[in-house]
């Protein structure tokens, strides 16, 4: 395996349940590599496979006329009031996820390998190995003389599967049959023996809708013969088999036989191992940029993951998770970014439809990207922002009757209108969705040294809607956000749609200085700032805490798995124990109150990441312990929502990198501060390749007896480094490396 079982992880026996298969994506197709020699199993996966279920008709609630009336009853003291801001319909959920079919390359029974079992005495047995590369996304099973290897091409946007010494018999199939498979799913069958060997068909449509979608696979066989074997072929007697999937949604009919032609076109005079190499220039690329060597024991980096995660204390599993998280992360963004469950999954009725949550999950999911080095994440984030914006411009209008827009709490990544919501989750309050989505694509921005005209086009939407929005005052003169939401809690003493939740205003606040810094000369620049300004500060209440809800008299609610009144510190700058102490400080408190509530796995991570920002690294350490101790891993390396492995969900899987980033390096446009929050269980290591918002990057190594620092920064410009040893001005230098020893800075 290449780089070593910091890079990878494996196996000793196939999958035998999805959640375990290994991982492969290029952003676009999925694969859940099983890795059983006797039944070869391939699940297939694409971004695109949701199923319609009327939620691509709805729209955002028509409820602008009785805005001023809800402000009213609000703003006179009626706690209750935003529980009739409705239309009246009942909560509609997104169009779900679910997976396109499995491939299978199955033995008969005569022909069957026996697995070795571990530690078994019994002897004749032939050993497994099944293993993930992260470095090539290249899921491998060996089993005797006979290897299969998969990967999802970057490149050419297929999945390839080759199988050495697949046996005197091989029957292979496409099989929609997965759990949950709706039972009005018309399926449809096709097999055409080809010279190469044979392509092989599945198109399905969904119930009830002109939607469908389908799959071809392209055979080719070395040596043997391929027979007609419905609704597949059987193959005997070959060398090898390749295979090449792609799977299309669609409406009218498929294009079959021009996908099998680009098929049998991008195969003639090529290898399996000449399409790897086209795939491994950008996926190494991207792979390689950052890396982490926490000095994991030899012993336990060579072990199998599921034995590995049995060492929650382990300097290895840090390592092995870190690069997974990476790996796993690059492999779910293209077309779209990580779902709840990434690009994957194996079941038809994936929890919470398998989309997109994006008032917590989505950011926690991509909070590494721009420090670790993968703006491919950042690009399909902007594409999803890109698209569902003329959406997001209808709520405003249909809910508010402003200008601007207003992003959805949930998504199937077709759809942005606000149509999901309930009493309990009135998500079409919320209206601080648009900034919250938007800040990981300026922290992108600031890595690179360059604005993305589309960021700064929904900036822009998103000033212009607190433009319209904002104005209503308090006694003061201030400002006041009304209604507002703090996604997805309420206070103890009101409902959940109430007055300026911090949330809230940290997020009108950041839009409109950043919007107005991305259009620096305009009137609308000048307008925004003003607005920013008259927004009131933040409440600390009787405990001593940062309010989750600014507006005097509404109670804090403690026990709740969302964080989202501590967007002040993170992921913005607002809240800095360096700049704004006395703030920090209440934030601390808040954090320190905050219950668990139900353990969602994103609720620990994200409490993690706010300690880290706010230095204290006993905290973030209890998180980590919390969810490395908890049972949240599968085999896979992929995560799940609760302990125990309960609910396949990538949160914790993909946010793990961005905590341990954010425990050793933590940049803002002009400050560096390496070692903020180091977990003791993890005394010495090397990060390499982080990239800082003032365009550098940072290699740093540590022990218990030394740190040293090296930044290679693309500008010239002075920062202010802060390190254990104290805080200093630091200049920089365009094209200069900068080494640092920390115990003397």
């Amino acid at each position: 395996m290449t780089g070593g079982l910091r890079h990878g992880t494996w196996e000793p026996l196939p999958a035998a349940r999805w959640e375990d298969a290994f991982l492969s994506g290029n952003g676009h197709h999925g694969a859940l590599v099983f890795g059983d020699p006797d039944d070869d199993r391939v699940i297939v996966t694409h971004h695109t496979l949701v199923r319609p279920n009327g939620g691509e008709h709805a729209r955002p609630p028509f409820l602008a006329d009785e805005l001023l009336a809800l402000q009213d009853r609000l703003l006179a003291g009626d706690r209750t009031a935003a529980e009739s801001f409705t239309d009246g319909r009942p909560l509609q959920w997104v169009q779900p996820f679910h997976p396109a079919f499995g491939i299978r390359l199955t033995r008969p029974p005569h022909a069957r390998h026996v697995p070795q079992v571990p530690g078994s005495a019994r002897t004749g047995r032939t050993p497994i190995r099944r293993s993930v590369d992260f470095t090539s996304g290249e899921a491998t099973a060996v089993c005797g003389d006979r290897i299969s290897r998969v990967f999802v091409s970057r490149a050419d946007d297929v999945i390839v599967q080759h199988v050495t010494a697949p046996g005197p018999t091989l029957d292979v199939r496409l099989d929609h049959r997965l759990p949950g498979v709706p039972p009005g799913l018309g399926v449809g069958h096709g097999a055409l023996l080809t010279a190469e060997g044979a392509v092989l068909t599945l198109h399905a449509r969904y119930p009830g809708s002109d939607r469908a979608y389908t799959g071809v696979l392209l055979i080719a066989v070395t040596g043997g013969t391929t027979a007609l074997a419905p609704p597949g072929v059987r193959v005997t007697g070959a060398d090898s088999v390749l295979l090449l999937t792609r799977v299309r949604r669609h409406t009218g009919e498929p294009a079959v036989t021009e996908e099998a032609a680009a098929l049998l076109d991008l195969l003639t005079g090529r290898t399996y191992d000449d399409l790897l190499d086209r795939h491994l220039p950008a996926h190494r690329t991207a792979y390689h940029r950052v890396t982490l060597d926490l000095r994991g024991e030899p012993s336990e980096r060579a072990l199998p993951g599921s034995e590995l995660l049995k060492r929650p204390g382990s300097a290895a599993l840090a390592e092995r998770l870190f690069a997974a998280g990476r790996y796993h992360l690059l492999s779910a963004s293209g077309l779209l970014p990580p779902r709840l469950t990434g690009l994957w999954t194996g079941d038809w009725d994936t929890a919470w439809s398998g989309a997109f949550t994006t008032d917590a999950n989505l950011n926690l999911q991509t909070a590494s990207a721009a420090a670790a080095g993968l703006p491919e994440v950042g690009e399909a984030l902007a594409r999803l922002v890109e698209a569902q914006l003329p959406d997001w411009r209808d709520n405003a209008r249909a809910i508010f009757g402003t200008r601007g827009a207003v992003a959805p709490a949930h998504t199937d990544g077709e759809s942005g209108h606000a149509y999901h919501f309930s009493r309990e989750y009135p998500l079409h309050l919320w209206t601080a969705g648009a900034d919250w989505l938007l800040k990981p694509l300026v922290d992108l921005d600031e890595t690179r040294g360059a604005q993305d005209p589309r960021t700064a086009a929904a900036l822009a939407e998103a000033a212009r809607f607190y433009e319209d929005f904002l104005i209503r005052t308090d006694e003061h003169g201030h400002l006041v956000v009304v209604p507002s939401y703090s996604p997805e809690n309420r206070p103890a003493n009101a409902s959940w749609g109430t007055l300026n939740a911090a949330m809230d205003l940290s997020a009108a606040r950041h839009a409109l200085r950043t919007a107005a810094a991305y259009h620096p000369g305009t009137p609308e620049a000048d307008r925004w700032q003003t607005l920013a300004d008259r927004l009131p500060p933040h409440r600390i209440n009787a405990d001593g805490a940062l309010a989750e809800w600014a507006w005097p008299g509404l109670a804090d609610a403690y026990d709740h798995r969302h964080l989202s009144h501590l967007y002040a510190v993170w992921p913005l700058d607002e809240i800095d124990p360096h700049d704004t102490p006395d703030l920090a400080a209440a934030a601390h408190r808040a954090l320190a109150l905050r219950g668990a509530e139900n353990d969602s796995a994103h609720g620990h991570l994200h409490h993690a990441l706010i300690a880290a920002r706010l230095g204290d690294g006993d905290r973030v350490a209890r998180a980590l312990r919390y969810v490395l101790e908890g049972d949240y891993f599968h085999a896979s390396l992929m995560s799940a929502h609760y302990p125990d492995r309960n609910v396949y969900n990538a949160d914790a899987a993909h946010a793990l990198p961005a905590v341990l980033i954010e425990t050793l390096v933590r940049s803002t446009p002009d400050r560096l501060v390496l070692l903020p929050a180091l977990p003791s269980a993890y005394p010495e290591g090397e990060l390499r390749g982080i990239r800082t918002r003032f365009e550098a990057e940072v290699d740093l190594a540590w022990s218990p007896d030394a740190a040293t620092a090296l930044l290679r920064p693309t500008r010239t410009l002075r920062i202010d480094l802060r390190t254990p040893s104290g805080a200093r001005p630091l200049d920089l230098v365009a094209g200069e490396a900068r080494a640092l020893d920390l115990r003397t800075w």
